[in-house]
């Protein structure tokens, strides 16, 4: 979008907060750079150029405006819906991957060389892998010096950086202010209080966004000792690359309150990026909800709850295998299944407020589990195995930067593995926001209190003009019958 320079100068005019990610813009004159919706008067036009991305910006010498902070934005819905190597790289540089494992590590897991991804990284976002990282690492080494007190030297190995000298060059590159200047300019301001330990950040996304249907369906199905709903927040045990962590999740009118509990600081960039991927905080709402409001039938679903997003996962893997414990029983039997494996399997944890016990168990931990333990049908516990095997040895994965057509045709050469089961793991351990549950009963139920024919292939055909929104879709078409899923808890 940042090409079209007459739509840009439109939203930055408007502040439309609506078009924040999607373009950034730099101000030649003060050499600053906003997004869209910053509230300062804007510039003159010819003193205004657009970016893709605050490390395209960062990259031109310019740095990042005070007043509208443009690295909290909600990341780009580009990289939320497309299924590319260019989306798919990003999610994994959302992820730290860059940090941890490098360029070659990121272009291995794409399956690409280093020079093709730095070549379409740099056409499309104008900055290559490693300015993308940096510019993600001065974003979350702001948040540790805002909202902790950890010494400097912690923040910067913290964040990512592979020495002090160049957190403070990068920090004060970005931000014109020093580390500690930062620090002292966010105690002057209103502060969320937090225990220590304890990270508080908010989590940005793009209005409207409707709580009802992704919290209520994240509690409905909450695995005990992993999962819980308490005091209006959704919390859980996170597995990470250097530790675990516990997180809690509120819904509030313009942010998501986040409070973190990380046994490792180097694993923040990770976790946040697990959050907002379990909560869909980068998708496009308004873009998704004018598709679908033109089928006349959703139309009154999408305007009775606007902004529903789809609930995803922390971890590809754990969904899968808690979608095959899940096939054909009731969402209580399901939780029941899952708790049973999490106190036989998982890793036990300490939780401050007590009410979370385990990690999820891993592939790993899974691969020597005994299936006559379970209290499965035999052919579910053949099912169950042959996931596991197969993630455990490599040969599945399910992660944000997965090939999803791959991975549908992966998982549905498994035994036991229908429609259903695919989609369902598609919709959320990918997500594809085209991912489509034709044969699911709640589906089904709804289409025909609406008057659709219910049967799959004409609920597919139907649901042809929904695309690419279909996993949105079946959000809406949830709705139509009285769940839990579709509802805050009280």
């Amino acid at each position: 979008m940042h090409t079209d320079t007459e739509r840009c100068v439109r939203a930055v005019q408007s502040k439309d907060a609506r078009f924040d990610g999607w373009f950034f813009t730099a101000v030649l004159t003060t050499r600053i750079y906003c997004r869209p919706s910053c509230p300062v008067v804007p510039p003159k036009t010819r003193n205004m150029t657009f970016y893709p991305s605050a490390a395209a910006c960062q990259q031109a010498g310019f740095r990042a405006c005070k007043r509208c902070r443009p690295d909290t934005s909600p990341g780009s819905p580009e990289w939320n819906a497309r299924a590319d190597a260019v989306a798919r790289a990003m999610r994994l540089i959302q992820d730290g991957v860059v940090d941890r494992e490098g360029v070659p590590g990121l272009a291995a897991r794409l399956g690409y060389s280093a020079r093709q991804i730095e070549r379409q990284l740099l056409a499309e976002l104008g900055a290559g892998p490693l300015a993308l990282a940096r510019a993600q690492r001065a974003q979350t080494a702001r948040l540790l010096i805002e909202t902790t007190e950890l010494p400097m030297a912690q923040v910067a190995f913290a964040a990512g950086f592979s020495s002090i000298r160049t957190f403070n060059e990068t920090v004060r590159e970005v931000f014109a202010l020093a580390p500690g200047d930062l620090r002292t300019r966010a105690a002057r301001g209103p502060r969320t209080t937090a225990a220590p330990g304890v990270i508080a950040l908010r989590l940005p996304y793009r209005a409207p966004l409707n709580p009802s249907n992704l919290f209520g369906h994240l509690a409905a199905t909450a695995v005990p000792g992993v999962e819980e709903w308490r005091d209006g927040a959704y919390r859980r045990t996170l597995t990470l690359p250097y530790g675990h962590g516990v997180v809690a999740l509120s819904p509030k009118p313009d942010h998501i309150a986040c409070r973190l509990s990380l046994t490792d600081p180097r694993d923040l960039t990770r976790a946040i990026s697990r959050c907002r991927w379990l909560l869909d905080l980068d998708a496009d709402p308004v873009a998704v909800d004018a598709q679908l409001r033109t089928d006349p039938l959703l139309a009154p679903l999408v305007d009775a709850g606007p902004g529903r997003r789809v609930p995803r996962t922390v971890d590809g893997a754990e969904f899968a295998v808690r979608a095959v414990l899940g096939q054909q029983v009731s969402t209580a039997a399901a939780r029941t299944h899952a708790a049973r494996l999490v106190t036989a399997h998982g890793v036990p944890v300490d939780d401050p407020e007590g009410g979370l016990t385990h990690l999820f168990p891993t592939p790993d931990a899974l691969a020597g589990l005994d299936p006559e333990t379970l209290a499965l049908p035999r052919t579910r516990r053949t099912t169950l195995t042959t996931l596991v095997a197969a993630l455990a040895e490599g040969r599945l994965r399910l992660d944000t930067d997965t090939d999803r057509e791959r991975a549908r045709a992966e998982l549905a050469a498994l035994p036991g593995f229908g429609p259903w089961t695919v989609e369902s793991i598609a919709m959320r351990s990918l997500g594809d926001p085209d991912a489509f549950l034709p044969t699911d009963l709640g589906i089904r139920r709804a289409a025909e209190r609406l008057g659709l024919r219910a049967t799959p292939a004409a609920l597919t055909a139907r649901a042809a003009d929904w695309r690419p929104w279909r996993a949105y879709a079946v959000q809406y078409l949830w709705t139509v019958d009285d769940h839990p899923i579709n509802h805050l808890p009280a």
